[in-house]
């Protein structure tokens, strides 16, 4: 299954992730890369930086709509 397949998927159950998390479960190192695969496909997003509890930064992609049809790979 492709990572833009896996995202999909991820989407269809959660509204957001963060590239930690993308790498632990989808072993995705780009994941800025892929959103913006996403993004091309018809898919919007919110990105917001955070902070963990030890006060590392990160940032989380917030799905705000999906395509009508999406060609999924």
């Amino acid at each position: 299954m492709s990572q833009i397949a896996l995202l999909v998927k991820h989407f269809d159950n959660q509204d957001n992730i963060s590239n930690i998390e993308a790498q632990a479960v989808y072993k995705i190192r780009a994941l800025p890369r892929r959103i913006a695969d996403l993004k091309v496909r018809g898919y919007t997003f919110r990105h917001d930086w955070k902070t963990d509890l030890t006060g590392q930064r990160y940032m989380r992609y917030f799905l705000l709509s999906k395509p009508t049809s999406d060609s999924q790979e």
